[in-house]
């Protein structure tokens, strides 16, 4: 009797597996990647639009974005003030593909600015400052006098030292954002396998 029941339950098993519908082969490419979560986000938020009568066209911009003043924000190192709401349609689109859209929004904010919280560090060196004093002396168009102010090449000397310093007081930062971007991917692959997407020519993983 034991063993019947442990059959039973393996064709059912066996069953639902047949039936259920398979995650299509994920884009390898960076390109690819971002194209597939860009798709899906697009759904989302055309979706989203029309469940609440403003699609447009135009659509409602502040049902797209949200309204009022800002309820997510974070300073970056550098100064500026980045904001976003949480009541649009962008912000339901982040919940769904991200899992949670105020984590989303800290991190992606910080590692898409790691490149200039480098570049502002650079101004902790007296050669570099000294080169942006000549640089600034210099007329827009004066291209002799660009170059001889050598702060290109004294930039891509020191940036590299910079950016990895960034990157590791930041390492939590960016696990979390790849973290939440694969969860992304597999979401936006689950809503898509039945539509035709553009990476899946040329980008799929075998």
């Amino acid at each position: 009797m034991g063993r019947a029941v442990v059959a039973a339950a393996l064709t059912v098993l066996l069953a639902g597996a047949c039936t259920a519908r398979p995650r299509p082969a994920l884009p390898t490419s960076e390109r690819g990647r971002s194209d597939l979560i860009a798709t899906a986000q697009q759904i989302l938020m055309k979706q989203c639009l029309q469940a609440r009568g403003a699609a447009g066209p135009p659509p409602r911009q502040e049902v797209l974005f949200g309204t009022g003043p800002a309820e997510l924000s974070i300073k970056l190192t550098t100064g500026h003030t980045v904001r976003a709401h949480t009541d649009g349609c962008l912000a339901q689109a982040h919940n769904h593909l991200y899992g949670d859209q105020e984590r989303w929004f800290r991190t992606e904010v910080t590692v898409n600015n790691l490149r200039p919280e480098a570049q502002a560090l650079l101004r902790e060196d007296a050669g570099y400052r000294a080169a942006l004093a000549r640089r600034a002396a210099c007329a827009d168009r004066d291209t002799a006098c660009i170059r001889a102010s050598g702060l290109e090449r004294l930039r891509d000397r020191l940036e590299p030292a910079r950016l990895a310093q960034v990157r590791a007081a930041h390492r939590e930062d960016i696990t979390t954002y790849n973290r939440l971007r694969d969860r992304a991917l597999r979401r936006a692959a689950d809503l898509l396998a039945d539509r035709p997407t553009p990476y899946q020519k040329g980008n799929a993983s075998p």
